[in-house]
């Protein structure tokens, strides 16, 4: 495989021949999606226009229908405490939801943590910033494992402590204060120290939401994969590399879907891939023209 210039732009190839605005696609779908949820959380407030009261972790979507977030829910299992029949009933739509559609869906459709990662990632890349002393990725595994223990001895949903998304989604309602400094060293890691360490690396929920969707039906594929002249671009823009070459490179897999649960189906290789090789579709899709 070849070696990417390093100082040409991602997706360079792509705007010239697919124009910015489809270059950029999922990009922008995805941030509608992330500041649309935001939003509709916050109408109440300003409007008192209740669509969704609550937060990421427990809401009530138009004082009807219960959402839970699946990991919050064993959380809450391992202190021992049994939660509400509407917080079980919650957390098995969410579930149900991923399992279905991805579990990752949730890392770069939903999460608010995303666009800080993100804008973490466009500064490595505008800048060229080369160290990277991310852990293991297999600590994000760990970590959701430890929380879970941690849960149980101090009964108390222990991740939420810490958690950043919980911490921004409370900032927008009630300020940042300390919150937003955490935010901020997230944002200094994954720019200076770790390539996509928070996400790709670190995130018990990321961890717990990729084995969620391990059978999910919405994948990205590579169906046009012979058309790919090894610019690389995709392997630059995805959070997650390591996920591509199984199903570019047939590499120990004949199928052009990419499988790995750790994508999290953002979309990015589609828009910077200018041989148009990616496309969204569903993990039974096998039609490829290599």
């Amino acid at each position: 495989m070849s070696t990417r210039d390093p100082n040409k732009r991602l997706g360079q190839d792509a705007i010239a021949n697919k124009g910015w605005l489809v270059a950029n696609k999922w990009l922008l779908l995805r941030r509608v999606s992330q500041l649309g949820i935001l939003a509709l959380f916050m109408v109440g407030s300003w409007f008192g226009v209740w669509i969704i009261k609550g937060n990421l972790t427990s809401s009530l979507v138009l004082g009807v229908v219960p959402l839970t977030d699946p990991y919050a829910f064993l959380q809450m299992l391992a202190t021992g405490f049994l939660p509400a029949k509407t917080a079980i009933i919650g957390a098995l739509i969410v579930a149900l939801f991923y399992l279905l559609i991805g579990g990752r869906v949730f890392c770069s459709w939903v999460c608010p943590v995303n666009m800080i990662t993100d804008a973490a990632a466009w500064t490595r890349r505008r800048f060229n910033i080369k160290s990277n002393h991310a852990p293991s990725a297999n600590t994000r595994y760990w970590f959701m494992v430890g929380t879970f223990v941690a849960s149980a001895l101090t009964g108390t949903l222990a991740m939420e402590w810490v958690n950043p998304v919980s911490i921004a989604h409370r900032g927008l309602f009630f300020g940042m204060g300390a919150g937003l400094w955490f935010l901020a060293a997230l944002f200094i890691y994954d720019s200076f120290v770790a390539t996509r360490g928070w996400c790709g690396h670190l995130c018990p929920m990321g961890a717990f939401y990729s084995l969620l969707g391990k059978a999910a039906l919405l994948r990205v594929a590579a169906p046009r994969r012979d058309a790919c002249d090894d610019c690389m671009d995709c392997f630059g823009i995805c959070p997650e590399p390591q996920v591509i070459r199984p199903a570019l490179k047939k590499a120990g897999q004949d199928s052009p879907v990419i499988l790995d649960s750790r994508c999290t189906t953002c979309g990015r290789c589609i828009d910077v891939c200018g041989k148009q090789v990616f496309r969204l579709t569903h993990r039974f899709d096998q039609r490829s023209s290599s």
